[in-house]
């Protein structure tokens, strides 16, 4: 594993983070090594008698790992190399384009230490899903329920890693009508690649509790849905070509040049090329 350390922003702080949270340690699930995770690390140090340096080394991961315990099952919901190539076959794409766009749009892993699918929860999504059920989500508008229903979009709530099923919890919890979980269950993003649960119809899939149980198996129905998507965005024509700008306008929107997406596809791109 990577050493880590205070202000080192990578997908790797992110593991770092949930296994923390998992041991107990109650804070933001980022992949940042802000303060925060400073604090915890060294916590963790200090009662696993490892040297008290907040740098997150060979041995530091060692007994981290080994007090995380993690499913030996949950390798096997891992993207595997198989599972690009046939994805490239469906759709006529050039390997290298298909394993380009798996690393820069992908979410880096589709499932979290708890064995659940990644997923962040939406709450002015779950305000929208709500109306157009017929719902009116002004009635459950409150300081308890802010966090997860709110009219336009904010960061503010946002938890990261498992701590988001907690916020998807809640918002089924808000009401017993079978139309809260539908509601909530489209209102988040989900798997190696975030497709949003509100999809799920327009994917193929019979409804959204299909989508999700087909995201919870393994990343290869991340990749799957993926694929849907991407064929029902007409992506696929910008993909074949190798236009990385009107690729990531139709994924990622119009501010897809402020995150500079299409350079950093093109780069993945001329990089596995060569392989």
């Amino acid at each position: 594993m990577k050493l880590l350390k205070y202000y080192t922003k990578a997908p790797e702080v992110l593991t770092l983070c949930e296994i923390l949270y998992k041991l107990g340690y109650d804070l933001k699930i980022t992949d940042s090594f802000t303060q925060e995770v400073d604090a915890a690390v060294k916590d963790f140090q200090r009662k696993n008698s490892l040297v008290v340096d907040g740098i997150v080394g060979v041995k530091t991961w060692a007994v981290l790992l080994e007090k995380d315990e993690r499913p030996e099952s949950q390798t096997q919901k891992f993207l595997q190399e198989a599972d690009l190539v046939q994805f490239a076959d469906e759709y006529s794409l050039e390997l290298a384009a298909v394993k380009a766009v798996n690393e820069i749009e992908s979410s880096g892993k589709g499932f979290l230490i708890n064995n659940k699918p990644k997923i962040l929860f939406e709450g002015h999504v779950f305000w929208n899903e709500l109306k157009k059920r017929g719902i009116d989500p002004n009635s459950y508008y409150n300081s308890e329920s802010r966090n997860v229903l709110y009219p336009k979009w904010t960061r503010a709530y946002y938890e990261g890693g498992v701590k988001e099923y907690d916020r998807l919890n809640e918002a089924i919890s808000l009401d017993t009508n079978p139309e809260f979980k539908e509601a909530a269950l489209s209102s988040a993003s989900w798997g190696s690649f975030q497709i949003m649960g509100y999809h799920a119809k327009s994917l193929g899939y019979a409804d959204v509790d299909e989508f999700v149980s087909k995201m919870e198996l393994n990343e290869a129905e991340h990749l799957k849905a993926f694929g849907k998507f991407l064929e029902k965005n007409g992506c696929l024509v910008h993909l074949r070509s190798k236009n990385w700008a009107g690729f990531a306008r139709l994924y990622n929107g119009a501010g897809y040049k402020e995150n500079k997406y299409d350079e950093k596809l093109a780069k993945a791109y001329a990089k596995y090329s060569q392989n």
